[in-house]
């Protein structure tokens, strides 16, 4: 069993365990449930740069990335080096998030916030929702393609947009539906942890031009984010390397100018 199926596996229970504890209904309630979205998409297409600059403290391929600044402390350092919109990771087990993140970088900035999570169940969107999210993230390696036109339409009526993110062409060809805002190529393999950015430009010219191309994973250099401009993609969804600094704010600003 790869590490993909098991955060699965875990997924399913703490969906279950969740919904006992809060009621769909009282995730309508929340004042954020009402509140307006801000596009994610429409910053990309407006962007020079499009940046989806990430709040992630671990993951399984790293270890401990940095527990040493607040979620408000990273967030403000995003929006203020002008990134197009922040990754806010929720899973707890794997990579030590939760939605109080979601909760709090929405307290703490204006821009567009992606909740990245392993989405397998409507009541995941209506939480993203009464959190404050703009937008969910969709893996088209543990959904069905029913699955993924269902979750994405479900979030849709909730005006959240919909990234959908992808490893190879076989996902990409099943999954290309209407409901879908942003198609994000993973140069990370989920099962193995290597990443190639091969992956993006092997697939750039099979993402239609309806929807923002994103890449995702193993970016950290301008170069890497020209040659990626030159073959479509609009949007770099970047965590690692802006993380691991101690001086999150001075670091992404000077890659923002850099990148300008």
């Amino acid at each position: 069993m790869n590490i993909l199926d098991k955060i699965i596996i875990d997924k399913r229970k703490e969906v279950i365990l969740k919904k006992s504890i809060v009621p769909s209904s009282q995730l309508e309630q929340s004042q954020l449930f009402q509140s307006r979205t801000i596009s994610l998409s429409k910053n990309l297409r407006n962007s020079s740069v499009g940046i989806i600059a990430e709040h992630k403290r671990r993951s399984p391929s790293r270890g401990e990335i940095n527990y040493n600044l607040t979620v408000e402390q990273v967030s403000k350092a995003y929006e203020s080096a002008g990134v197009c919109g922040i990754s806010v990771l929720t899973d707890g087990k794997y990579f030590g998030g939760s939605t109080d993140d979601l909760l709090l970088a929405r307290a703490s900035v204006n821009v567009p916030l992606l909740r990245k999570e392993f989405i397998i169940d409507e009541y995941q969107i209506l939480e993203a929702k009464s959190n404050g999210a703009d937008a969910i993230l969709l893996i088209a390696a543990v959904l069905s393609k029913k699955e993924i036109q269902e979750l994405s339409e479900f979030a849709q009526s909730l005006a959240l947009e919909v990234l959908l993110e992808v490893h190879n062409l076989e996902e990409l060809q099943q999954a290309i539906m209407p409901s879908l805002d942003m198609i994000g190529v993973n140069n990370r393999n989920l099962k193995t942890f290597e990443v190639d950015l091969q992956t993006s430009h092997m697939l750039a010219h099979h993402i239609p031009s309806d929807f923002v191309k994103v890449s995702e994973s193993g970016i950290s250099t301008i170069t890497s984010i020209k040659d990626l401009q030159n073959t479509g993609y609009e949007g770099f969804l970047i965590g690692e390397s802006f993380m691991k600094s101690d001086d999150i704010a001075g670091n992404i600003t000077a890659f923002m100018q850099q990148l300008k």
